[in-house]
């Protein structure tokens, strides 16, 4: 069994008050409730302060570039599947820069979960809006208020067919470590946005802003209704509903790769005269 110490405890480099604490926090307990190991582990991120997360865990970690984690993602998944894979970053990140891996990896269905700190904004660059910023919010980069609508990526993943949809907020940690341990154990590509205030560029979606918002999704809610789960992921404003959005069963990528079905490739031997066959015939 898996304890939360495992995962260690690191000097950050987080805003006092900033909401990625509470977020670490609940992926731990996420982590130790799935009976996941650090050695079992593999952290992929981008770019910008939540994209530090994996640094203060005691896990197997690659840091790639902004926008870039997925593909490196799904290069180490296909590599060796036995390792749980995990993409986390932030939502300027994963859905900015990010944007076309992110429909890419649903389209494709990896065994990747895919955890996104959604503050709303860039916080390492100084507090543009991001593309979950809503409408006319007003930074210092845009004084008058960002022109371009919200992107929803819970709605944009359930539409375009995701297996499991999943919405947190750092207030209900015991709630967003349950969220985690279940997008891991999902097998398939897992979204879980979680909603954490940035207490230094943004006023606007602050803890109480989420606080006042944020519901629980009823036991009797189901997931596998999908045009339920985009009717609750449109719901915005006064009432803004967390869990697991959406789950369906899709057939995983993975399992239609023939050079897989031996096992992993990671460990193979390379086989010499065969490689140097083809770098004679390519050369």
């Amino acid at each position: 069994m898996a304890t939360i110490e495992e995962f260690g405890e690191y000097e950050t480099a987080w805003c006092p008050g900033c909401g990625n604490f509470a977020l670490l926090e609940g992926l731990k307990q996420g982590l130790a409730a799935s009976g996941r190991r650090p050695r079992d582990l593999l952290f992929v991120s981008g770019i910008g302060q939540a994209a530090k997360a994996p640094h203060y865990l005691n896990a197997n970690v690659f840091n790639g570039l902004h926008g870039r984690a997925l593909p490196a993602a799904t290069g180490a998944k296909l590599a060796d599947p036995r390792l749980t894979v995990i993409v986390e970053s932030g939502d300027g990140c994963c859905y900015g820069e990010g944007g076309n891996h992110f429909l890419a990896a649903i389209r494709r269905n990896v065994d990747l979960t895919m955890i996104v700190h959604d503050n709303m904004i860039y916080g390492l660059t100084k507090g543009q809006a991001s593309p979950t910023s809503q409408r006319g919010h007003v930074t210092k980069a845009q004084p008058g208020g960002a022109a371009a609508e919200r992107f929803d990526p819970v709605s944009a993943a359930i539409a375009l067919g995701a297996g499991f949809v999943a919405r947190a907020f750092v207030g209900d940690t015991e709630h967003l470590a349950q969220m985690v341990a279940e997008a891991i154990a999902y097998r398939g590509f897992s979204l879980v946005d979680v909603f954490q205030p940035c207490v230094s560029f943004n006023r606007v979606n602050t803890f109480a802003w989420y606080k006042k918002r944020c519901y629980r999704l009823p036991a009797e809610y189901d997931p596998s209704d999908r045009e339920a789960a985009l009717r609750r992921a449109g719901e915005w404003g006064d009432r803004i509903p967390i869990g697991v959005l959406c789950r369906a069963d899709r057939p995983v990528f993975e399992d239609s790769i023939p050079a897989l079905s031996a096992g992993p490739l990671a460990g193979r031997e390379v086989d010499r005269k065969k490689l140097s066959q083809f770098q004679r015939r390519f050369g």
